[in-house]
């Protein structure tokens, strides 16, 4: 295979037109390419000309007469091909048990049940065919179920999000595109494959998360509902067994000597478990703010010009500022066409995040605009103090609007007064909503600097900054406040337990997860045979 580099087409092209730009970039006959692979493809929109571009692998006869022959741009394809490990030779003498059921966990659980090693999956939250009725209802009437809700269930809290699948990890063992394919197999486009910017949507993700967790027990692993791991039991220093909680009752002490910590970034619950069981932690930086929404139409034109075509899909962005405090203000999760959700999970707090449909077709676009924070910002030492910046936030949030989402004018919240009346955006949410003021919900810096960094992005996008345009608040919940420390071959100084995934502090979405979890996968089966007793 032929690598080809920087093939440029413009937007509505023909796959004819394809083959026609390979050939003509390799000078071969049109029965010399024998085949091609579109490795990735962007949208290239400066100034003002819209085209593709395209990385190809193209299979040719004559294949290294025609590489001397081509000119700079092309080059024999190395890719990385993804390998799961062989089994180790130690013996299991229990079956591994993963903790959680986000992109971590499954991709986890998928990969040791594809090697034999049947693991026993625990979710204190539903399935995703049911917690989409309760997320539902707790939209429509406000009723929290704080086990089973847009951040806790099967699927994570990504499957309640724009499901984006662009990662900036380095990947060398080939996982990123492992993952894909993974997804692919499980009901996503084919697209996905090699689209710069690929994303699936809420309504994609249920059906995959379902395939996935259908396979899993197709290959003899196990998942349980509604059943939350409350404690450890520790031998030495080392793992023994989870204590499972059902219906608030302690339901079983399942014994284990392999434990995949796949808990997600809102299980505060299960941290504090830790830390008093002695499970090494530390706190991390994280980065709080608002949902803005603008009007889809306005960042489409940004960013594709007047009169683009209309086979072209909703704009995204992506803006970053500094404010005078040289704090970073950042655009976050950008949701084109998408929805702002109420995404809480604990009773007497409110947190938003972004969500979108596989068709972005709602007429705003919303992101996170949010400002980074650090452990000099909390109050005390303690290693869950980012926990309680983040709750502090919340329970202002839910106050101020007495358990509706928070909106502001951002005109009203650089003035620091409550909105009364909307402009020409109409917001686009899921649960019920109320005009207040939002800026009230955040210590004075980290306010000042989302204003001047939302305001310093006029620069970048026009209108960004314009008076109508709407704030929702707290994004609280953009990463782990906490990283649960684990050595080089992926344990914590805790034996046989492996913190795993963005809630251990060591993804930053779906893909990164899910990656996290194969790595995981790996290190327990290079160790282990995949039998127990």
């Amino acid at each position: 295979m032929l690598r080809i580099q920087q093939l440029k087409l413009p937007v509505g092209h023909t796959e004819q037109e394809l083959r026609e730009k390979i050939r003509k970039k390799l000078r071969i006959r049109p029965e010399e390419l024998t085949g091609y692979q579109i490795v990735r493809r962007s949208l290239d929109a400066r100034g003002g000309k819209l085209q593709y571009v395209y990385l190809v692998d193209a299979e040719v006869k004559r294949e290294s007469e025609v590489l001397r022959h081509c000119k700079k741009g092309v080059e024999k394809a190395k890719r990385a091909v993804y390998q799961f490990p062989k089994s180790g030779t130690k013996r299991l003498f229990c079956r591994p048990v993963i903790v959680g059921t986000g992109p971590a966990g499954l991709f986890c659980g998928l990969a040791l049940s594809r090697a034999g090693y049947a693991p026993i999956l625990v979710e204190r939250g539903q399935c995703v065919e049911e917690r989409v009725k309760t997320v539902e209802n707790f939209w429509k009437l406000g009723i929290l179920d704080a086990q089973s809700n847009v951040q806790f269930g099967e699927g994570g809290a990504g499957t309640f999000s724009d499901g984006k699948l662009n990662t900036l990890v380095k990947d060398p063992a080939g996982r990123n595109q492992e993952v894909l394919k993974i997804f692919v197999e499980a009901g996503a486009p084919k697209e996905i494959l090699y689209e710069q910017k690929p994303h699936l949507g809420t309504d994609l993700l249920m059906g995959i998360v379902r395939h996935m967790r259908e396979e899993i027990l197709r290959l003899g692993g196990e998942v349980r509902f509604g059943c939350q791991m409350t404690d450890l039991v520790l031998e030495k220093g080392a793992v023994r067994g989870v204590v499972l909680q059902e219906e608030g009752k302690v339901s079983e002490v399942l014994e284990t000597e392999q434990l995949v910590l796949a808990v997600g970034h809102s299980a505060r619950d299960t941290f504090a478990m830790l830390k008093a069981r002695g499970v090494p932690m530390q706190p991390k930086a994280f980065a709080v703010g608002v949902r803005m929404e603008h009007p889809q139409s306005m960042i489409s034109e940004s960013q594709y010009g007047k009169g683009y075509p209309s086979c072209l899909p909703p704009a995204s962005y992506k803006v970053t500022r500094k404010s005078e405090s040289e704090r970073g203000v950042y655009s976050f999760c950008m949701c084109p066409g998408g929805y702002v959700v109420n995404a809480s999970s604990e009773e007497k707090m409110l947190a938003v995040n972004g969500m979108s449909y596989q068709a972005r077709d709602s007429r705003n676009a919303n992101s996170a605009m949010i400002v980074t924070v650090t452990p000099k910002d909390y109050e005390g030492t303690d290693v869950l103090a980012g926990v309680e910046f983040q709750r502090k936030l919340e329970r202002a949030a839910f106050c101020l609007g007495d358990g509706r989402i928070p909106v502001q004018l951002f005109g009203d919240f650089c003035q620091n007064v409550a909105s009364t009346a909307l402009g020409q955006i109409e917001p686009c949410m899921k649960g019920a909503y109320v005009l207040s003021n939002v800026r009230s919900i955040f210590p004075k810096e980290l306010s000042q600097a989302l204003k001047e960094g939302i305001e310093g992005c006029e620069a970048l996008i026009p209108g960004f900054a314009r008076k109508d345009a709407l704030l929702s608040g707290v994004e609280s919940r953009t990463s782990s406040p906490v990283r649960i420390i684990r050595a080089e071959d992926l344990e914590s100084q805790i034996s046989g337990l492996y913190p795993c995934g963005e809630g251990a502090g060591y993804a930053g979405g779906i893909t990164s997860a899910a990656m996290d979890g194969l790595k995981i996968a790996e290190a327990i089966a290079k160790k282990y045979a995949p039998c127990y007793d």
